[in-house]
């Protein structure tokens, strides 16, 4: 299935997309949580796998008709990981790393899709990263690696737009991370049924304004998606709808000569295969 969270009527609502078409589950399944976070740890996805089949009409909504937010517009968490592909570790020539780099966002710095990034006030080193995003469905602490696929919901696009400058003012990243709507998140979140185990094996790209920039693959990362969760759940309890972004592919901004950043009224596309743009 294709999870998605879209705006009206000033909140936040779960839907579910069919082809060119978004079944509200507030109309199809009134009796469930309107929040994905609760809908996962209710153990409920079997209960909106028949609402989506069973959908009437008149809980279709045309997909182009409604507002993306985030798909997990509030995640409990959002650990992210750095340098995490071997070929972009090179490219930034940077050794490559023998633990997770682990660092913050909040969920203000995040929009959904088809809504304007901003470009910052205070810099103009704005880079791209295209990212595929682990969605938590099934809470954890010391999940082992052989279970840790099990606590996965799906996967998601995901744009870490970074500020560069601001990213390497100290040893921690955050501040160059956490700008306000600097990066992005979705359109849908896939769930894991549909992908190959971990997402690996899976092409990820980054256009800038119709340009590849980026052209990598998901086995090319350091750290897979069951090591990620185990080593995460080392340290915090995974929660339901807990977002972790796993890092970038070679072909980011700020390694090229001269650098390429974002400029406003740019289009950034982040494409990741069998999960979608």
């Amino acid at each position: 299935m294709r999870l998605v969270t879209f705006a009206r009527d000033g909140g936040a609502h779960c839907g579910v997309r069919r082809g060119e078409s978004i079944v509200d589950l507030s109309v199809a399944a009134p009796d469930l949580p309107d929040d994905w976070p609760a809908i996962f740890s209710g153990g409920a996805m079997d209960r909106v796998a028949a609402a989506e089949k069973a959908a009437q009409e008149s809980a279709l909504l045309p997909a182009g008709s409604v507002s993306l937010l985030p798909p997990i517009p509030n995640p409990p968490k959002l650990p992210c990981i750095g340098l995490n592909y071997r070929s972009h570790a090179e490219e930034a020539g940077m050794a490559i790393p023998d633990y997770p780099i682990v660092f913050p966002r909040w969920p203000g710095s995040v929009v959904g899709h088809d809504t304007p990034i901003v470009c910052p006030r205070a810099s103009g080193n704005f880079d791209y990263e295209a990212e595929l995003a682990i969605v938590i469905g099934t809470a954890g602490r010391h999940i082992s690696k052989a279970r840790a696929l099990d606590h996965v919901i799906g996967y998601a696009c995901f744009n870490d737009g970074s500020l560069r400058d601001y990213q390497f003012k100290s040893s921690q990243w955050a501040m160059g991370k956490n700008f306000d709507a600097s990066g992005s998140f979705g359109p849908d979140i896939v769930t894991a049924d549909e992908l190959p185990p971990g997402a690996a094996g899976l092409r990820i790209m980054c256009r800038l304004n119709g340009e590849t920039l980026q052209d990598g693959n998901t086995d090319d990362m350091i750290f897979d998606t069951a090591t990620l969760v185990s080593t995460l759940s080392e340290v915090m309890t995974l929660e339901p709808g807990d977002v972790i972004p796993t890092g970038t592919p070679p072909g980011v901004g700020f390694a090229r000569k001269p650098p390429v950043w974002m400029k406003p009224g740019d289009v950034c596309e982040v494409e990741i295969e069998k999960i979608g743009i």
